[in-house]
């Protein structure tokens, strides 16, 4: 994947994780930025299917070689499903970060939360800022 890859078309969270919406379920993962600044991805911890999820709360864990980080929801909702690809290739994440390694696919229990997050453009002005 190329460098600092962010697709048009998914909303994105400060925390450097992105949702794409399907009808009344969103998919969520992580950015290119967040897999690139973790590194080799060797495990992931992510909740049960039913669980209840919050904006902005921590839902589950990726980790590297580097470091375990926690995983923030962008939006709040019940987890529906699990990507059990990631679960057994945790490097998807590292090699497909906004395909084959999504992470969780939600319920949304407030759509409106997804008005309060990052466009393509506005992302990446966030990320030019923190290298600044």
């Amino acid at each position: 994947m190329a460098e600092g890859t962010y697709p048009a078309g998914l909303r994105y969270h400060h925390e450097h994780d992105w949702v794409r919406t399907e009808g009344d379920e969103a998919v969520f993962g992580i950015t290119w930025y967040a897999q690139d600044a973790l590194g080799e991805i060797v495990y992931y911890d992510p909740p049960e299917p039913g669980t209840a999820i919050a904006k902005d709360s921590a839902y589950g864990e990726l980790e590297s070689v580097k470091a375990v980080s926690d995983i923030y929801a962008p939006a709040s909702g019940e987890v529906v499903a699990v990507n059990q690809d990631v679960m057994d290739r945790p490097e998807l994440v590292n090699e497909d970060p906004y395909g084959a390694g999504w992470l969780i696919r939600v319920r949304l229990s407030d759509p409106a939360e997804l008005d309060a997050l990052m466009d393509v453009d506005a992302y990446q002005a966030y990320l030019a800022g923190l290298d600044g």
